[in-house]
C-alpha cells in the first residue's frame, strides 16, 4: 500500500503546473535508495523566540569600550510529521539573500510538501537544530528539513539574522552568535516539547540531532563539545564578549546541549579561522556525519572539511566526500530568480555536481547515518560501511539485480548499498571509529 508521504508528494505533482519547480525536498529518478520521502505527510510551523539582554557585537562601541544589550528575536520554522486535512495547500517558502554590492536583496521562493500548521502525529521523534550558513536562510534548506520530517523527525530551525555577506566588517556576528543562537533554540524546543506545544508535542529531546551547513557546521560543533579556543577566533569579536564561552571560561558549559546523539557538518566553517585550536574538536563524542566538497574554495577541504574528521578522534565519525564539489552543498538548487547572476547561483549551485544530485545523495547517506545511530536501525549501517572507499572502484555485483537503474545490495566488492547501477561515482566515504 503506497505510504502517506508520497501519497501527499503525488498529489503536490498533480496539483501543479507542468513546468513548476518541483520540492527540493522530493528527490528525482536517480536518486539513491534512502532518499525517498518517508511514510509521513509534513507540517510546518513558524514561531519567535526572543533571547534577553544579548551582546550586539556589531555595536560595539570603541570609545567606550562596551557592548550594548538587545533582546535578540529568532523566527524558528518547525518542520514535524503532520496529518494534514482533506485539500489542504503546500506551503510556498519565501525569503531573500545578499546579492553582490551594491545591489539590493534579492528575493526567492521554493514550494514545499509541508502544510502550513498542519495537525501533527502523536509519537516520540528525534529532535534536530538545523542552522543555516553564514548569511543563508532558513527557507533555503527544506530539501533537507522536509525530507527529514517525513521520516519521523522534528526539525526545528533557526533564521540567525546575519549580516550583511557582503560586509567583511560583519564577520564577528555570526561567529559570535552562533553557538549561542544553536543553544538557545535547542533549550526552547526542549522546553516547548515538555510542554506539548504545536508542532513540537511528538518531539523527543532525549534523542537530539544537531545539523549545520558551514557557518551552521561550526556552531553544531561546537555544541556539541568542540572547545573554543581561548586564543584563537573568540578574540575576533569586540570587547572580549565571546571570551568567556571559550573553554575554561565562565559560560563555556552554556553552549553543552545535552542528549546529543549525532552531529551532522556540511561543509563546515571552523578549522580555518582557528575556532577550536588543534585539540578541541576532541570534545566532541557523539556519533559525527561530516560532508565535503575536495574543491571547497570557501572553508577549505585539505585544511577546513578533513581536518574536522580527523581531529574528532573521541567520535565515531564519516566523512563523504564530493569529488570536484565546492562549497554550494548544502542548500536547496536554484530557485529561478537566483539564477540571473553568478553572485546569486552561486548561494546555491556547484560549478560542476548537479544539484539535485547532491541533495539526493545527502538525503540518502543523512537518513542512513540518522536512523542507524539515532533511531537504532543497525540495518542502515550497511549503507555507511561500503567495501571501497572510493565509489568509481566499486562494481555492480554478478550476478546482481537487473533492470536499467535498480539499487545496488551492496556487499563484497559491490557498487554502494542503494545506489542505482551506474550512478555511485565521484564520492568518497571513509570511516573512522572512536579512540580508545
Amino acid at each position: 500500500m503506497p505510504r502517506p508521504g508520497l501519497l501527499f508528494a503525488a498529489f503536490l505533482f498533480l496539483a501543479t503546473p507542468a513546468l513548476a519547480e518541483p520540492p527540493p525536498s522530493v528527490p528525482g529518478v536517480d536518486a539513491p535508495e534512502l532518499a525517498r520521502l518517508g511514510p509521513h505527510a509534513v507540517g510546518v510551523r513558524t514561531v519567535t523566540w526572543t533571547q534577553a539582554a544579548q551582546p550586539d557585537v556589531l555595536a560595539y562601541d570603541k570609545a567606550k569600550g562596551s557592548v550594548p544589550l538587545i533582546a535578540r528575536q529568532l523566527t524558528v520554522e518547525i518542520w514535524y510529521p503532520a496529518r494534514p486535512r482533506p485539500h489542504s495547500k503546500p506551503v510556498v517558502y519565501a525569503d531573500a539573500l545578499a546579492a553582490e554590492p551594491p545591489r539590493p536583496p534579492v528575493g526567492f521562493t521554493v514550494p514545499g510538501i509541508a502544510v502550513r500548521d498542519a495537525p501533527e502525529v502523536a509519537g516520540a521523534f528525534p529532535l534536530v537544530i538545523l542552522s543555516h550558513g553564514y548569511g543563508g536562510a532558513t527557507a533555503g534548506m527544506s530539501w533537507l528539513a522536509e525530507n527529514l520530517a517525513s521520516k519521523g523527525y522534528v526539525v526545528v530551525a533557526p533564521r540567525h539574522r546575519d549580516p550583511d555577506f557582503g560586509d567583511a566588517a560583519g564577520f564577528p556576528g555570526p561567529l559570535m552568535r552562533r553557538p549561542p543562537d544553536i543553544a538557545f533554540v535547542a533549550a526552547q524546543a526542549r522546553a516547548a516539547a515538555k510542554a506539548g506545544a504545536p508542532g513540537l508535542a511528538a518531539a523527543d529531546p532525549s534523542h537530539t540531532v544537531l545539523i549545520g551547513y558551514s557557518m551552521g557546521g561550526y556552531g553544531v560543533l561546537t555544541d556539541a563539545g568542540a572547545g573554543l579556543d581561548p586564543k584563537g577566533a573568540v578574540n575576533l569579536v569586540p570587547g572580549g564578549v565571546m571570551n568567556p564561552y571559550a573553554r575554561g571560561g565562565a559560560k563555556a558549559a552554556s553552549l553543552n546541549i545535552p542528549d546529543v546523539k549525532a552531529v551532522v557538518a556540511i561543509a563546515p566553517a571552523g578549522v580555518s579561522f582557528n575556532a577550536w585550536g588543534q585539540d578541541g574538536l576532541s570534545g566532541v563524542t557523539a556519533p559525527l556525519l561530516v560532508i565535503g566538497g575536495d574543491r571547497d574554495r570557501t572553508v577549505g577541504f585539505a585544511g577546513g572539511i578533513k581536518p574536522v574528521f580527523e581531529r574528532a578522534i573521541h567520535a565515531d565519525r564519516y566523512l563523504l566526500v564530493f569529488q570536484n564539489g565546492g562549497h554550494a552543498i548544502g542548500m536547496n538548487g536554484a530557485p529561478p530568480t537566483m539564477r540571473g547572476a553568478v553572485w546569486d547561483m552561486d548561494w546555491f549551485e556547484d560549478p560542476v555536481w548537479r544539484h539535485d544530485r547532491v541533495m539526493a545523495i545527502n538525503q540518502h547517506m543523512i537518513t542512513a547515518f540518522l536512523d542507524a545511530y539515532v533511531k537504532g536501525d543497525t540495518s542502515r549501517l550497511a549503507y555507511l560501511t561500503p567495501d571501497t572507499v572510493q565509489s568509481n572502484d566499486a562494481k555492480w555485483p554478478t550476478p546482481g539485480p537487473t533492470g536499467y537503474a535498480p539499487f545496488s545490495p551492496g556487499g563484497l566488492g559491490a557498487t554502494w548499498k542503494g545506489f542505482p547501477k551506474n550512478h555511485a561515482l565521484g564520492l568518497e566515504l571513509h570511516h573512522l571509529p572512536p579512540a580508545p
